[in-house]
């Protein structure tokens, strides 16, 4: 039996994932879980054609809960062997394929600051970026009342914070992160800044969710909306690789460093979300989430 990765492109761990594995060569069944199957728009943005992103079935979110005691993706299922968790997977993937050593180095210094990037990134990329979309999108658009400035002024000054250490403490003047060569840091940095950084509960299917019906939508729509959000920026007005060369030319140096050809079709299914900004939201929802987001604004 090989190597089997429980996967929904929509996931920013799962992407890194992905990109990780077809970079390397490594051989793997996608089996293709779809974490929003029933989210408040009844379907999911489907995958692009071809073999590389399968239609997913029934039996793959069912298999993605057997997979992880987690009950999450990503997943992996190495003949009787499992594992969960995103850096768990990647190391496991890096040393079992014995891929390229600039990935996660033998260098015993360069390592550490692999594991020192992974390390900050949880407490601050990904809790940062998702209060733009609170604070920007979703509480205007269920509550219809004006944000006060000095609210926004905070939130986008806590996410301008993780940005600016992230360029001067790890990107500095490198090509990327621990020097000239792309890690596995560059690659789980990446993933999540295309896309708003911030942890949605993910299990194998809807009625596993351990949460009220309307903080289940709350999640989806801060997730759906993140999409939106950070794939469109023109629209918005925020784009956070805009008046960030360094940000930027670090992004291209790891396109080019993956193949523009992976990093795009990994990122097909949210870069195709074009259609959410004229979603309909239902009243009775928002008269369920409006109380919950004002406390958001405390």
């Amino acid at each position: 039996m090989g190597l089997e990765l429980y996967l929904d492109l929509l996931s920013q761990p799962c992407r890194s994932i992905y990109i990780f594995a077809r970079s390397n060569n490594i051989p793997f069944e996608f089996k293709h879980v779809e974490l929003f199957k029933d989210s408040v728009l009844g379907k999911k943005p489907a995958a692009g054609s071809g073999a590389e992103q399968p239609r997913a079935g029934p039996s793959n979110s069912e298999g993605a809960g057997k997979v992880s005691l987690l009950k999450k993706v990503p997943a992996l299922k190495d003949g009787d062997f499992t594992l969960a968790e995103c850096t768990a997977i990647l190391l496991y993937l890096s040393r079992k394929y014995n891929t390229p050593d600039h990935w996660y180095p033998s260098d015993i210094q360069k390592r550490a600051q692999v594991d020192e990037y992974l390390s900050w990134h949880h407490a601050n990329i990904r809790a940062n970026a998702p209060k733009t979309m609170w604070i920007k999108v979703l509480i205007p658009l269920f509550t219809g009342q004006p944000l006060p400035s000095e609210k926004l002024q905070e939130v986008m000054e806590g996410l301008s914070t993780s940005l600016k250490q992230f360029e001067e403490r790890f990107l500095q003047d490198k090509a990327f992160i621990i020097g000239s060569e792309i890690s596995l840091a560059d690659l789980v940095a990446i993933v999540e800044l295309m896309q708003a950084s911030f942890c949605v509960p993910q299990t194998d299917t809807p009625d596993q969710r351990r949460f009220p019906s309307f903080l289940v939508l709350l999640y989806e729509l801060i997730f759906i909306f993140s999409l939106y959000l950070y794939l469109q920026p023109v629209g918005v007005g925020c784009d956070i690789f805009e008046d960030r060369p360094r940000l930027k030319e670090w992004r291209r140096r790891v396109e080019d460093a993956v193949g523009k050809e992976l990093f795009f079709q990994a990122h097909e299914m949210i870069l195709n979300i074009k259609e959410l900004s004229n979603i309909q939201i239902d009243p009775q929802l928002k008269e369920h989430l409006a109380p919950v987001l004002m406390k958001m604004l405390k």
